[in-house]
């Protein structure tokens, strides 16, 4: 049976980041956590996990068009699926 939920230990491996930056994502509501029914920790689908990869894949730039970002001094806000 496959896995359907992972810790914030493996997503922050996965993605990353800190557990931290996973929790304050969580807070943020940039990600969704669901909670462990025995402990009460937050879990993550791996269905979601995986769609927040593929957007971050989707996303990726050409150099050029990240440097003339760069050169902006707007600042950028980003979407979840930009994580």
């Amino acid at each position: 049976m496959p896995k359907q939920f992972l810790s914030v230990k493996q997503v922050a491996k996965i993605l990353g980041v800190t557990p931290l930056t996973i929790r304050n994502w969580d807070k943020k509501g940039k990600l969704q956590a669901f909670r462990n029914p025995i402990n009460n920790y937050r879990v993550y689908k791996v269905d979601d996990i995986e769609k927040l990869l593929e957007g971050i894949e989707n996303s990726k730039e050409a150099p050029k068009e990240i440097s003339e970002k760069a050169a902006s001094n707007e600042p950028k806000k980003i979407s979840v699926e930009e994580l």
